[in-house]
C-alpha cells in the first residue's frame, strides 16, 4: 500500500513507519517540520504538514491508499486539539477521496466492566483526564463517519519503548491485561498490531484495543 502516516516523528509514529516499511508499504511520513528521524528506507519520503487543515490532509492524502495516524497534543497545545485534528483528517480524506483510516486513539475509552470505562475507574490518574477526554470526543466524530472505512486502536493503559516480540492480545473495546490486571504493551508490538488492522481490516468502525 501507498500510506500516508500524520504524527511521523513521534515515538509510535516512528515505529509504525518502520514497521510498516520493513512489510514492503510505502510510506508518506508528515509532521510539523517535515523532519523525521529513526527512519531511513528508500521506500520512505518526509513532509510537512498541519494536521488540523482539512486543506493540507486532503493534498497529502491525494493517491494514497489509507491515512494512518499517530497524532497527539504536544507539549504546548490544548487536549482539545486532538478533536481539530480529526475533524480535519476527516474532511480532507473525503476531499482526497481516500476511505480507509487507522487511527492511534487511548485507552481510556475502552471498557474494564461493565459500563464502565477505564478513564471512569478509580485507579485512572487525574493528570491523564484532559487527554482521554479529548480522545474520547474525537472518537465522536469517527463514529459518525459512516464512509470512511476507519479503526480505532488503542494501547494498553501503559504504553512505552521495549522490545518487538509479536506475543499480544487484541480485544474489541475491552482493555486487555494480564492475570494480575497489568495492562502494558511496548510501542514496538502495538505497531505490528497497528499494522495487522491495516492490513486486514478485520476491525472496520471498531475499538481495537491491543496488550499484553
Amino acid at each position: 500500500m501507498n500510506v500516508l502516516l500524520l504524527g511521523a516523528s513521534g515515538r509510535i509514529g516512528t515505529r509504525i513507519a518502520n514497521e510498516l516499511l520493513n512489510r514492503g508499504h510505502a510510506v508518506t511520513g508528515v509532521s510539523r517540520s517535515g523532519a523525521v528521524d529513526g527512519v531511513d528506507d528508500p521506500d520512505f519520503s518526509a513532509v510537512a504538514g498541519d494536521a488540523t487543515d482539512a486543506d493540507q490532509i486532503a493534498r497529502l492524502a491525494a493517491g494514497h491508499d489509507a491515512v494512518v495516524s499517530a497524532l497527539g497534543p504536544s507539549d504546548d497545545e490544548s487536549p482539545e486539539v486532538l478533536v481539530e485534528m480529526l475533524d480535519a483528517v476527516v474532511d480532507g480524506m473525503r476531499r482526497a477521496s481516500v476511505d480507509r483510516l487507522v487511527w492511534t486513539g487511548g485507552a481510556g475509552i475502552l471498557n474494564v466492566g461493565p459500563d464502565t470505562r477505564l478513564i471512569d475507574s478509580p485507579e485512572f490518574p487525574d493528570e491523564w483526564k484532559p487527554v482521554a477526554s479529548a480522545a474520547i470526543e474525537a472518537y465522536g466524530l469517527l463514529e459518525d463517519a459512516d464512509d470512511l472505512r476507519w479503526t480505532y486502536v488503542a494501547p494498553a493503559a501503559f504504553i512505552e519503548p521495549g522490545d518487538r516480540t509479536g506475543e499480544f492480545r487484541t480485544a474489541l473495546g475491552e482493555l486487555v491485561a494480564d492475570e494480575d490486571g497489568e495492562s502494558r504493551i511496548s510501542m514496538e508490538d502495538f505497531a505490528i498490531a497497528f499494522a495487522d488492522e491495516l492490513e486486514s481490516g478485520d476491525a472496520v468502525h471498531e475499538q481495537l484495543a491491543v496488550g499484553y
